[in-house]
């Protein structure tokens, strides 16, 4: 069956941070557009919404966005949280996902069809294997909260191509362009949506000297890494002042 009514949750991952898009309302597009945008030539009356905010840990994503959903009574909602409280210092991830379950027991409450993510695979990134261990787990219990739901899962730490850094922006935290592209075929395809849209075409694989890996790593120390560190000592966050680019149900277009 179509879905009519799609609301995406989440934090940057749905929001679309990564995938800059000058037309978009936020300028930003991201797979969660990416799959309204199919969705939407599929129904004459769809709509959708996207709650997601850049930096929301789970707890304020479960505070400010699911309520909201629910409100809008959806046939389709998808939901991504907990990536930003597990980088923290300290974390209890069996709180955690006990929170996320329970959140997931009123969207699923709706009647709507509930599709959830697991977290990435930081094996191939050297800032972020440290924490492979604690992204493993809080996968795990995702997949059992999904299970007790029903809901459909996109298995983010099973896909192999997202250690190519080709599918990631720069500050190699968010997925970039083809990344988004990627996901957005993972989600149509677990919900057995026909779509046509295709594989993204990488572009060719740059090859550093050891000079040239210094001087990229030391930009995105600068760059990235830095202000990141600095958010979070000082307890700001990057969607301190950013709005859901979506908030109420809308039909889709293209020039969105």
């Amino acid at each position: 069956m179509p879905f009519h009514r799609y609301v995406a949750l989440g934090d940057s991952f749905a929001e679309g941070v990564g995938d800059p898009d000058p037309t978009a309302s936020n300028g930003l597009r991201g797979w969660a557009d990416r799959v309204a945008a199919v969705l939407a030539r599929q129904t004459p009356d769809f709509g959708y919404a996207n709650l997601a905010i850049r930096g929301r840990k789970l707890d304020a994503v479960i505070a400010e966005q699911v309520e909201p959903a629910v409100a809008l009574a959806p046939d389709l909602v998808t939901i991504y949280a907990g990536g930003n409280d597990i980088m923290r210092p300290k974390v209890d991830i069996d709180a955690l996902v006990e929170r996320y379950d329970a959140a997931l027991g009123k969207l699923a409450g709706t009647g709507a069809h509930l599709l959830v993510f697991t977290a990435f695979d930081p094996g191939g990134s050297a800032i972020y294997r440290p924490l492979r261990g604690r992204f493993a787990l809080y996968n795990e219990l995702v997949r059992w909260s999904a299970d007790r739901h029903g809901a459909t899962i996109v298995d983010f730490w099973r896909f192999r191509e997202l250690r190519d850094w080709r599918y990631w922006d720069r500050d190699r935290l968010h997925l970039g362009p083809a990344g988004h592209q990627f996901m957005a075929v993972q989600v149509l395809d677990v919900l057995g949506v026909p779509h046509g849209v295709d594989q993204p075409e990488l572009p060719p694989e740059a090859v550093l000297t050891r000079a040239g890996r210094y001087r990229a790593n030391a930009e995105w120390t600068r760059t990235h890494f830095v202000p990141w560190v600095r958010r979070r000592v000082t307890g700001r966050s990057s969607g301190d002042s950013v709005l859901p680019k979506r908030p109420g149900l809308a039909p889709w277009d293209e020039q969105d």
